[in-house]
């Protein structure tokens, strides 16, 4: 019996020092919220080396999680199980987590590099005065193609990818905006178009194109089209960048009709628990040193005036990526369509991914 006792008690010891020891990991790793940031951005959208330099400079451990849509980020942080300190979200969903009280307004005075950001990238319909939001990065959605495994010329409009000579040739990013957005910008309707016989039209021609498309993908959609698996692929424009890297052959092209011109920001959540550790981060991803590694490393276009002026001449001087105030003006930001509005675009994007089965 006193065998037992004891062989009880060890197990309590046991289990005792291991809640403890968790308790102290959770509290290290930030779940009490002291000196530990916790971040939600995009998957491959930051320098792991910039991370690691904040930690050591701030003394601040960082928490980096990854989402893989606005929709799904937002809603994880309106059920609020896991707090985070910063989000990267669109600009559309920036709109929308104002409007649904998930943000904490930003003090700008403790943002002293916020003097860096182009002015054209600040106080933009999605938040007047960037009240909520910090510029991260922006671009556009256009058109990947290979050269080399196309029959006929280079893409130049959405239409072209209707071409016959693109049968089972086309890869397309998993985005119900994107999707249904140049589906509509085909037939020369705004990709913010809410007329439900536009809306109709564009699915009907969607439908249309399924005999071209391969396979509707997320983040393998770049190492596909690197590896030459498609002759084309409708991609945001840093992805576009990083493909090219990896392939020289292939190019990218905003279609003539026009396109999505988006822009990531950084926010905070009205849930953060280090407060301070958030701005300390934003003000360091705003240092344009940091903010020129940080696009040279991503891909994307940085709207930081200052760390362009760092970047190599084939970056910064590459209109594909950086394009010009005549092809911006032709580019529509994405608007809040509203909850009943966006669940209807989700809608005629599922129905169209089963129509291709």
């Amino acid at each position: 019996m006193r065998q037992l006792v004891q062989m009880f008690a060890a197990v309590f010891i046991v289990a005792f020092g291991l809640m403890y020891a968790t308790s102290l990991l959770n509290s290290s790793q930030g779940y009490s919220g002291g000196n530990t940031l916790t971040i939600y951005n995009w998957g491959d959208y930051i320098d792991p080396d910039l991370l690691a330099e904040f930690e050591e400079e701030s003394g601040v451990k960082v928490i980096y999680q990854t989402f893989d849509s606005n929709e799904a980020m937002m809603t994880k942080i309106e059920q609020g199980g896991t707090t985070f300190d910063i989000s990267v979200p669109s600009e559309y969903a920036i709109s929308k987590m104002k409007e649904e009280n998930l943000l904490l307004p930003i003090d700008h005075s403790k943002l002293p590099n916020l003097k860096h950001i182009d002015e054209r990238f600040m106080n933009l319909s999605f938040d007047p005065d960037n009240e909520y939001s910090v510029p991260y990065f922006w671009g556009t959605v256009g058109i990947v193609y290979n050269p080399d495994l196309l029959e006929g010329e280079a893409p130049t409009s959405w239409n072209d990818l209707w071409d016959p000579s693109l049968r089972n040739n086309i890869l397309l990013v998993d985005g119900a905006r994107e999707v249904i957005g140049f589906g509509l910008n085909s037939l020369r309707y705004s990709l913010n178009d809410t007329n439900e016989d536009h809306l109709q039209e564009a699915k009907r021609k969607l439908d249309a194109l399924t005999p071209n498309v391969k396979a509707i993908v997320g983040d393998e959609i770049k190492m596909l089209l690197a590896n030459e698996e498609a002759a084309v692929g409708v991609v945001w424009s840093g992805d576009a960048s990083e493909i090219m890297t990896e392939n020289e052959k292939l190019d990218y092209v905003v279609p003539e009709e026009g396109s999505n011109l988006w822009f990531d920001n950084m926010v905070i959540p009205k849930t953060a628990r280090n407060i301070e550790g958030a701005y300390a981060f934003m003000n360091f991803m705003l240092e344009p040193e940091h903010a020129a590694r940080n696009a040279e490393y991503v891909g994307y276009s940085t709207p930081n005036k200052e760390a362009l002026a760092l970047l190599p001449e084939d970056i910064s001087g590459d209109t594909r990526f950086y394009p010009s105030p005549e092809l911006t003006e032709k580019l529509e930001v994405y608007d809040n369509l509203g909850k009943k509005m966006l669940a209807h675009y989700n809608e005629l994007f599922l129905e169209f991914k089963m129509h291709r089965k």
